[in-house]
């Protein structure tokens, strides 16, 4: 070049168009649009297969579970008192004991049968409250169970040659007389009371 400007050496500057610079920015711009969209494809992928336990779990928090409780009734239908005949022997040294016992029976409500002095296999050789003793027959057995709230602390056993329905409460010589009226009812109520038991769960949402 001539005039007056005069370039000396042998390197010239380069000059680059400011177009590069522009496309190079736009590049930028359009990697950070590209990421951010599979970002989102991606949360969207997830959410796809998450999402229904998500649901699941925000449905079953909701939900509210009962029990309902069934009435069901005894195991067994026990006799009444006035159904059960009991026969009072004493197997003590203590006179009077059998009639004594006998009459409180009689007032609640059970039905008196023999009273009098217990026969020689038990005859002083019950060292506890007493015995209650009766048939195999299952209808005995409920009997016994009855007579049981009346005297908590005896024994109950069967004789499988014994016959008849009606059951023996033999005094021994730790009798000290029959459960209080009150206790002996409370038990009597709790044998003959339908139970509760756990139904089916019932959901609610």
């Amino acid at each position: 070049m001539g005039g007056q400007y005069k370039i000396t050496g042998d390197k010239y500057p380069r000059m680059r168009p400011a177009r590069r610079r522009g496309r190079l920015a736009f590049a930028g711009v359009a990697c950070v649009a590209v990421l951010g969209v599979l970002g989102w494809g991606t949360l969207q992928l997830i959410d796809v297969f998450t999402g229904g336990d998500k649901a699941s779990a925000a449905g079953a928090a909701g939900c509210v579970t009962s029990a309902r409780a069934s009435a069901s009734p005894a195991a067994a239908v026990l006799p009444k008192p006035g159904q059960v005949t009991v026969n009072v022997l004493n197997a003590t040294t203590r006179s009077g004991l059998a009639q004594k016992t006998a009459d409180e029976l009689k007032k609640r409500g059970f039905r008196v049968g023999e009273v009098t002095n217990a026969p020689k296999e038990y005859d002083k050789k019950v060292t506890g409250t007493g015995v209650l003793l009766g048939g195999p027959a299952s209808s005995v057995k409920s009997a016994l169970t009855v007579l049981g709230t009346q005297l908590p602390g005896a024994q109950s056993r069967t004789d499988a040659a014994r016959e008849g329905a009606a059951v023996d409460l033999i005094i021994g010589n730790g009798f000290k007389g029959l459960a209080k009226p009150a206790d002996a009812d409370a038990a009597l109520a709790e044998l003959t009371a339908p139970r509760s038991t756990p139904a089916a769960e019932k959901k609610s949402c």
